[in-house]
């Protein structure tokens, strides 16, 4: 199976270098106790390889089933493939030990729509963000682009957004060590306490 990045026709590397072909081709292997101390240890390969060894799954039941498979063969197929690429790339964070440490972008997204989540009256919808460059001390600045919902109420959307740019800046530097370079915040939904 060979998993090409459409966009630049190069095999789909992992964050800690390994090919995801490479993992796919030793998934028996590894699974039967053989495999190096890399691919013993490395969360990337150990990830793949659960998501990967999902999908043989997935697809072995769809090849073997006589009669129409299940409704939700199609989605847990689907979430297979998806809890790959939704991790986005890595991201270098400082940290205060020496060095920095990879985290995926879904990983610091999740931090970051969590403090949108916590201004009254909006919920975070999707988080983007894009790593541009360096700052003076070494810390990775990105740009972020913000999706969220606000409460209907009496009270408007007068003042959310600069309190949602307050808290997601504010958590990007305290949680992640990220210097937010931009920011963009589009309200695209409303809803009423009590629904999402």
């Amino acid at each position: 199976m060979a998993v090409i990045d459409t966009d630049t026709e190069q095999e789909y590397v992992l964050p800690c270098g390994r090919g995801l072909d490479s993992v796919w081709d030793r998934l028996d292997t590894v699974r039967n106790g053989g495999g190096d101390a890399h691919e013993a240890s490395c969360i990337h390969c150990r990830t793949a390889r659960e998501s990967l060894l999902g999908l043989r799954t997935a697809t072995r039941e769809l090849i073997d089933q006589p009669d129409p498979p299940p409704s939700d063969l199609v989605e847990r197929i689907m979430s297979a493939v998806r809890s790959e690429l939704r991790r986005g790339q890595a991201l270098g964070l400082p940290t205060p030990h020496a060095g920095t440490v990879a985290v995926s972008e879904q990983a610091v997204a999740v931090v970051l729509r969590y403090a949108a989540d916590s201004v009254p009256g909006v919920r975070a919808r999707r988080c983007r963000m894009q790593a541009v460059g360096t700052g003076p001390d070494g810390e990775t600045v990105v740009h972020i682009s913000m999706t969220i919902a606000v409460e209907v109420n009496g009270d408007g959307v007068h003042g959310l957004v600069p309190k949602v740019r307050e808290a997601v800046t504010a958590a990007a530097s305290a949680r992640t060590g990220l210097v937010v370079g931009r920011l963009d915040i589009a309200i695209v939904d409303v809803y009423q306490e009590g629904g999402r």
